[in-house]
Parts: C-alpha cells; structure tokens; sequence
C-alpha cells in the first residue's frame, strides 16, 4: 500500500508514503546524466537527464520506487495488486519496456508530462522479471510536473492513461473509481457546519471540526484517496520551502500507517517505512524513515551530474532528537 501526491507553493512537490511490512535495502539513488541504464529489450540510455529517488540497487541497477529528474518531472509506482497486468509477448515496432525499467525509461528522456504522452504512445509494457529472485511487481505509476498530474495503469485491456486533477494516487481499485467515488464526500467542509437537519431542531455543533464528519479515518486504498485528497485540498500554509516542506509532511502523516495497525493475509504488520517529498523544480529530496521522523535532505545539485556512476546515500533510520539542554 502507498499514497503520493503532487501539489504546489511557490515550488512544485512531489513525494510519498511507502507502506510496507519490509524494508527492501532501499537508500536514496542520484544517478548522473551519463550513468549507462541497459535496458533488457531496447537500446541503452547512455545519457539523459539527471535523477534523484528512493531505490535499490541490484547488480547496478537502480530499481527506483520514485524519482524526479532535474526538469521537474517526478514518477511514483505504487502497489496494484489484482488489476496490473504485464504481457508476457514483446510488440513489434514498440518499445518493449519491464515495469522495473519505466522510470528512468521516462525519467531520462521526457521533461514534461506532455512529453511522457508522447512517449507512452509507443511504449510496451512487457513482463520481464528483473531476476528469479526479484519478481514483478504489479504497479501503476503516478506521474506529475508543474502543470498537470496523471496515472498510469496498466491492465489486461491495455495502457489507459489518466488526468489526475486531485494529485492523489493510493492502490486498488482502478483510478476512475477513485475520482468517481469522490463523489460520495462532495457535503464535507472545513467550515463550523449550519443545521440541515431542520430548522425546527435547535442542533448545534458541540465542537469545531464537524463539518469534516464522514471524512474517511481507515487505512484502506479508497479511505486513504479521499482523505489525502481532501486534505490537499484544504490545509493552508506559506510558500516558503520550510512552510511548504512541512505542510506536505503533514499531509503525508496523515495517511501514514503506526506499525501494527494494518495487518496483512500472511499475519505481518504493514507500516509507512519512509515518507519522501521533493522539491522537483531545486531536485532537493527530503525523507524520513518509520524509526527516524527528523528529516534528511539530499541535493541532487550539490553532486557532479556529469558522472557516469550511481552515488546513493544509505537512510538514516536511528532517531534524531534536536537536544535543547
């Protein structure tokens, strides 16, 4: 399970929680302009754009989980499981590209969102498994710059390709289920609520917030989307990095799952292991882990981009205290 979203300040953000019941040895990846991606069933990509996420590394491949290239342009993937389908067979005259490829696939040679629609246009998502070891994973991806913000899913009818004009993404069921259902909340406010229920009732709201009854409090997919969604819509706060940094991780927090709460068919404790969120315009990427709530920033900047190798950064996930005495 895993939320992202996309909103903007000043700046335009991107990020992430990353609900899981393991760690999967990530660590914050850079890979520079001229770092080699081998592609399984298309030409290499020798040179590209600049990017910066969170991955593992296998047998020196960044097996990126999200990522923003130095245009702006940010990729998340998140779980979705029961609706992603991945042909086996390659298309002629496509793209033929694993899921575990699609982001620095479209990371290195699109700075835009307009430019990933062009580019999906020839795209084949093929099920090629990174190894025995490391199975595909059924994904659909959340893809966002400046400007706009869309999905993409995967499903055994084809690629279908979204607008996402609330920069919400959770799991299962499919996206346009989850914009339908947002229908369902259109009476929820910020707003100290009025009497509906009839004039002739003296009811009266006993405390602040009660407009907001109904709001979703669970940690499935669909409670997650409206929840996440309405918050974005509605919190307030400056557009200074500090102010808007902070926003967004509260909003993230609000979705986050404590550890023990949510428990899987195979009886292990699902939680938010990390939570991500990037300035995508400065490619400043900050994080925090479940064990470490202080945040870590890393500047893709302050790195020679021109390099030819991955330089990664391991998480710090002991607690940080800032001691004042």
């Amino acid at each position: 399970m895993c939320t992202s979203m996309a909103f903007r300040t000043k700046d335009f953000y991107f990020g992430r929680n990353l609900d899981l019941e393991y760690d999967f040895g990530e660590r914050v990846v850079i890979a520079p302009r001229n770092f080699q991606f081998s592609f399984r069933e298309c030409e290499n990509m020798e040179s590209h754009y600049a990017m910066i996420g969170m991955a593992t590394v296998e047998e020196g491949f960044p097996l990126y989980a999200e990522a923003v290239n130095e245009m702006g342009l940010a990729m998340a993937g998140l779980n979705f499981p029961g609706n992603a389908y991945y042909p086996p067979e390659q298309a002629q005259g496509k793209e033929n590209i694993s899921p575990f490829e699609l982001i620095p696939w479209l990371l290195g040679r699109c700075a835009s969102v307009a430019e990933v629609r062009n580019a999906i246009g020839n795209l084949h998502l093929t099920g090629i498994p990174f190894s025995e070891s490391l199975p595909l994973t059924p994904l659909h991806w959340h893809i966002a710059d400046r400007k706009e913000s869309i999905v993409l899913e995967p499903i055994r009818e084809g690629l279908k390709l979204y607008d996402n004009p609330v920069g919400i993404l959770t799991n299962n069921p499919p996206f346009d289920f989850q914009i339908t259902n947002l229908n369902q909340y259109l009476n929820l406010t910020t707003e100290y609520p009025d009497n509906r229920f009839h004039p002739e009732i003296g009811l009266e709201p006993f405390g602040v917030g009660m407009g907001g009854i109904g709001l979703p409090g669970d940690f499935s997919p669909v409670s997650r989307f409206v929840k996440a969604a309405f918050l974005r819509f509605n919190s307030v706060g400056g557009d200074s990095e500090e102010q808007s940094v902070s926003r967004f991780f509260h909003l993230l927090d609000a979705v986050a799952m404590p550890d023990g709460i949510v428990t899987t068919p195979e009886g292990k404790y699902e939680k938010t292991s990390y939570s991500c969120c990037v300035n995508a315009g400065r490619g400043i990427f900050y994080y925090k882990t479940y064990e470490n709530n202080q945040l870590t920033a890393i500047d893709m900047h302050r790195e020679n981009l021109e390099g030819n190798q991955l330089i990664e950064y391991a998480l710090i996930r002991q607690q940080q205290v800032c001691r004042a005495n």
